[in-house]
């Protein structure tokens, strides 16, 4: 019988449009060895990982009459070069050139008929640079049986591409016979999924997206009334803009020592920084009490499935916490202690995983880490946070495709029908790297606010108790 998509997943497909492509992505910037870096090298270096990764040559296939949810069938056509494509920049490209790219790729929703991703090699960069840029459904990265690409495909040591023969068959995809008899023999053990198979299908699926019970971390209380109105909830348009800063964690480690917390409420704080001038600079009215609420996605402890987990994933799951952030507090170390303090619950629960055990995952954790982050976030009504922030440490030493090493990695986060922002945050060899995808229209100036990050960053870094 074939592999049946969860609720979740199938959630995910009802609930996309074209205004709203619920992929997740990164941009993977290498420095270019001596010996090269090609498309062809980057083509066999995939090619010969796809073995681990078998949900990347599979393909939804609905069932008639929407009696069941979809399933899950081995691509009879499937075709690397179609997924791993070729692009490049006039040379020499800027780091701006390379991000409006990025924003136009985001914006174009996965082919359906077709395995959910795709990767665009893109040359032509400034100073010998090669990018990597990813799509992933969220449908697809799990976390156990299915990790996101980008941590596959990056090594601790450098070392050419190994040679692959591919000796993949697909197996044949199941009639529409066969997918009724089976949706049938499912409906009568539970019947209750008829049911709700079709409501789901007939419609936007917000019903089956907005769950709000499982939000964790003693947040309940806020969860049952709607977040602060604001500039980031409309309805967001087809188009994305996109911008990246980067900051050193020393500095964030710095503010750590002299104000407490952690570096990860260091990085909250330098965002709501930046979102309070964001936005006193469009003339919203912003009080002392004026907050904006964030979901924000973090690895726990899954304390009943640990012992038996996917070593790929140190035994954790994501669970979705929503964060007040005090926009409105003018004073950059109270922003910080109010953070921190919001943070604490998660933190005393014993379930939060550290850094450090974050770091001991195979490969590079982040890619499927943020991956996890939107499922979680995707799981819940959007009506009761404003803005979705991941954040996701990454290795302290460097990492390879192939034997070019990686230089930087943002992520970028899906947007969601009434929120007009996402941040993903990642740190990597002595680095973190933010990466902000804004509506094209409701976020025109995501760049401004990537600018006032640096900002936000400089006044803790100088602020005094």
């Amino acid at each position: 019988m074939p592999d049946r998509l969860s609720a979740l997943d199938a959630s995910f497909l009802y609930v996309e449009d074209q205004t709203t492509p619920m992929h997740v992505g990164g941009v993977a910037i290498f420095e270019r060895p001596a010996s090269g870096f090609t498309y062809e090298q980057l083509l066999a270096l995939v090619g010969a990982r796809l073995a681990f990764l078998p949900r990347y040559r599979q393909r939804v296939l609905g069932v008639p009459g929407h009696l069941a949810r979809p399933v899950w069938v081995d691509d009879v056509d499937f075709d690397l070069n179609y997924h791993v494509r070729r692009s490049a920049l006039p040379e020499p490209g800027s780091d701006e050139q390379l991000f409006d790219l990025v924003a136009r790729l985001m914006s174009r929703r996965l082919a359906p008929e077709r395995p959910l991703w795709e990767a665009y090699f893109v040359e032509g960069l400034s100073g010998g640079r090669v990018a990597l840029v990813t799509k992933t459904h969220q449908s697809v990265v799990d976390g156990i049986g299915t990790i996101d690409l980008g941590q596959l495909i990056l090594d601790e040591t450098p070392a050419p591409p190994e040679p692959f023969d591919d000796l993949w068959t697909p197996r044949r995809e199941p009639s529409r016979t066969q997918l009724v008899l089976d949706a049938v023999s499912e409906t009568v053990q539970r019947p209750g999924e008829l049911a709700e198979n079709l409501r789901a299908a007939a419609t936007d699926a917000v019903a089956t997206v907005g769950k709000v019970a499982d939000t964790v971390g003693g947040v309940a209380a806020t969860v049952v009334r709607p977040a602060p109105s604001g500039p980031l909830n409309v309805r967001v348009s087809g188009g994305r803009m996109y911008a990246v800063v980067r900051t050193r964690l020393e500095d964030f480690r710095s503010v750590r020592a002299q104000h407490g917390g952690k570096v990860n409420d260091v990085i909250l704080a330098a965002i709501t920084g930046a979102l309070r001038e964001w936005l006193l600079s469009r003339g919203e009215s912003v009080t002392p009490t004026s907050t904006l609420r964030a979901l924000v996605p973090m690895a726990v402890n899954d304390a009943e499935t640990a012992e038996y987990a996917t070593p790929a994933l140190v035994g954790n799951e994501v669970a979705a916490y929503l964060v007040d952030l005090p926009v409105g507090e003018p004073n950059p170390v109270l922003r910080l202690q109010h953070i921190g303090h919001a943070m604490d619950a998660h933190l005393d629960s014993g379930r939060s995983v550290a850094a450090r055990g974050l770091l001991k995952v195979s490969g590079f954790a982040p890619a499927t880490l943020h991956s996890l982050g939107a499922r979680a976030g995707g799981s819940l009504s959007g009506r009761i946070f404003n803005l979705m922030i991941t954040n996701s440490p990454g290795p302290q030493v460097p990492v390879y495709a192939g034997e070019a090493r990686l230089v930087e990695m943002f992520p970028v986060m899906p947007l969601m029908r009434t929120q007009a922002l996402a941040i993903g945050v990642t740190s990597y060899h002595g680095g973190v790297y933010f990466g902000l995808n804004g509506d094209r229209k409701a976020a025109f100036d995501v760049r401004l606010l990537g600018g006032m990050i640096e900002e936000a960053l400089e006044e803790l870094k100088g602020a005094h108790w």
